[in-house]
């Protein structure tokens, strides 16, 4: 299954979103009903890029976690050229723009690509996805960080956890197989952000305030205009602000943040769909269902039968 990433030119695990201003295509993640919110590939750079055009770029909505096996080449994250080597790791967040100029720059790198969803990961699926950034287990995704470096002696380990992943994922509904892949994407992101600087980038103040002002306001029908207001500051330049430190915009934040209640609740308790919407700041029930299905292309009700009927 392809993914939006360094690692694999969009595929069936992803599907376009929206387009930017720029032209830059920004796909979401595709999740199969019944299956984790977790997909993982093995492939050559060389032979999944070979149908890209020159100059290709794109982002995805998720998380993404390359680690190269062997092999050389580069690819740009977000402008900067970033070198491809066996034993790299590479952390890719929402909103980064992954460039190709040439397929050639690529080389041949054997290479493992796991996307995924943050509430995929039991340690982060309670929490509010606007913590995310700052959570101990995902310090290899933090601002101005980004990769690792395994060491030799540890790289065989990786391989085998990747496989693993790959295996529990390849029958999803196997007994256990949920409970097996979040804890092998959870032991995968341990020992990624052991390979992060031990010293974490200070918060940036103005994300903070934002963030601070959507998680106290999300439950109402504020818009990013009223966040804006809030803050002193008009909605357009702080969208520009917000997109640039963190890669995406301030009505997406928003409604990142509501999608993910909505899932919350969904999976956690039998209250109707009105009432879901009335604790979220969406309308009504059937505005809830146009932007879950739109956002994650099942419905509400067909997702939340699925999670509660995992054991």
């Amino acid at each position: 299954m392809g993914h939006s990433s360094v690692g694999a030119a969009p595929g069936s695990g992803s599907r376009l979103r929206t387009v930017r201003l720029d032209g830059t295509p920004v796909y979401r993640y595709q999740q199969r009903p019944g299956a984790p919110a977790v997909s993982v590939t093995r492939f050559d750079t060389a032979t999944a890029h070979s149908a890209l055009p020159p100059n290709h770029r794109h982002a995805h909505d998720f998380l993404v976690l390359v680690y190269i096996e062997e092999g050389t080449g580069s690819v740009a994250i977000d402008g900067a050229d970033r070198p491809l080597r066996g034993g790299d790791v590479h952390a890719l967040s929402p909103g980064q723009v992954i460039g190709v100029k040439t397929v050639t720059e690529l080389a041949r790198c054997d290479a493992w690509s796991v996307a995924f969803t943050p509430d995929a990961v039991p340690a982060l699926a309670s929490v509010s996805p606007l913590t995310w950034m700052h959570h101990p287990l995902l310090a290899l995704f933090a601002p101005a960080t980004g990769r690792g470096r395994v060491a030799e002696a540890d790289r065989a380990a990786w391989s085998a956890w990747l496989a693993d992943l790959a295996g529990e994922l390849a029958d999803p509904g196997r007994l256990g197989a949920r409970e097996a892949v979040a804890a092998t994407l959870t032991r995968l992101l341990v020992a990624s952000a052991r390979l992060a600087p031990s010293a974490p980038a200070a918060p940036d103040p103005l994300v903070e305030q934002v963030f601070a002002e959507i998680e106290s306001t999300f439950r109402d029908p504020v818009s990013a205009a009223d966040v804006a207001r809030a803050l002193g500051y008009t909605p357009g330049h702080l969208t520009t602000v917000l997109r640039k430190r963190t890669g995406r915009p301030l009505l997406e934040w928003i409604t990142e943040r509501r999608m993910i209640e909505v899932r919350r609740m969904l999976r956690e308790t039998d209250l109707p769909l009105d009432a879901v919407a009335a604790r979220t700041g969406l309308r009504d029930a059937t505005y809830l269902v146009r932007r879950f299905r739109n956002r994650y292309g099942i419905t509400p009700q067909r997702w939340r039968r699925t999670e509660q009927s995992w054991p």
